[in-house]
């Protein structure tokens, strides 16, 4: 397995930023996107119930093919540009899509435990800490990028798309899922917003004290939140984001969009394990949470796409391909 190129990576695991650094990211948004994945690499798997197994590997496969299609397995070398944890790519490799891999990240923790689960999986994974904007590849080295959650957090997402054209080899295609709707956000949002100020005022009763997370905690998270206002930059009409994909030059655009249903759920429930002590929360949560995700999927799938309007819909994927001259 290659090592971590162009940066050099901390092997000890940052401390949570500081109402100092908080205040300064609020100005700087790319800082914001290092201290605020920085902070989150070490738990962030947990915190997404993010696994290598076959769960996250149906589930990594499933956004593919939703958009991308039945397509000639497996692309020989792929990248995942703001790799996280490399939960996109390294599912997808487990799940046969690509042969090789490279993940790349602005955030330095998040590129080092993207690395560890790759050399913890046997998996053929590279890494580089690197800008989305000016990707540190030759041209026509990838035959497939991908990327899941990772657009939203780009200043210009066109001029990103171009240097994924640019790494491409001719006819190579690309992927990015997991893409917040202008729309979907929206009420995404106002549910989050309201799942936590419940919460919150709720476990201040004396009675139910012991599912109220320390204050610190609390604080902590509020802080977190903070950042995550900043280095969520864009939302995204599945029609707006074609349109910037193919202004990029990419050829063979084709948006999806899912979880509608599901999305009404899934951020109260995800808003609510944030608010309160892990261990109150035990298996019967879990395959609640699961459960219920999994049934509103399928009813998003074979009920609701056909009569809701795709931009109502919460997660964003596009795919497209480089020109082959």
């Amino acid at each position: 397995m290659d090592t971590v190129e162009d940066a050099t990576i901390d092997p000890a695991p940052r401390p949570h930023a500081t109402a100092e650094e908080v205040a300064a990211a609020l100005e700087d948004t790319k800082l914001a996107q290092v201290l605020y994945h920085d902070w989150e690499a070490e738990t962030y798997d947990e915190k997404w119930s993010i696994s290598y197994d076959e769960r996250c590997i149906d589930y990594a496969r499933g956004r593919f093919d939703a958009v991308a299609g039945d397509q000639p397995l497996p692309y020989g070398r792929a990248l995942e540009l703001g790799c996280g944890t490399g939960f996109f790519l390294l599912n997808l490799m487990q799940a046969g899509v690509a042969e090789k891999g490279s993940v790349t990240d602005l955030s330095p923790g998040m590129v080092k435990v993207a690395l560890r689960n790759a050399e913890n999986l046997g998996l053929d994974v590279d890494g580089r800490v690197a800008d989305a904007e000016t990707i540190p590849y030759e041209d026509n080295t990838f035959d497939l990028v991908v990327g899941h959650a990772v657009l939203h957090h780009i200043p210009d997402v066109e001029q990103s798309l171009r240097e994924v054209l640019r790494v491409l080899k001719p006819g190579g295609r690309f992927v990015f899922a997991g893409e917040p709707s202008t729309v979907g956000n929206f009420y995404a949002r106002w549910l989050g917003r309201a799942t936590w100020e419940v919460t919150t005022r709720v476990t201040k009763i004396p009675a139910l004290s012991s599912w109220r997370r320390p204050q610190e905690e609390l604080d902590e998270s509020s802080r977190a939140a903070a950042l995550e206002a900043v280095v969520d930059l864009h939302t995204f009409d599945p029609s707006d984001l074609e349109l910037i994909a193919r202004s990029a030059g990419a050829r063979n655009v084709h948006a999806e969009t899912e979880e509608f249903a599901a999305a009404l759920l899934g951020w109260p429930v995800r808003t609510f394990e944030a608010a309160v002590p892990a261990d109150k929360l035990g298996w019967g949560w879990a395959k609640f949470a699961f459960g219920g995700w999994k049934t509103l999927s399928k009813l998003d799938e074979r009920v609701l796409r056909h009569v809701v309007p795709r931009r109502f819909f919460y997660n964003v994927a596009i795919t497209g391909t480089k020109p082959v001259s």
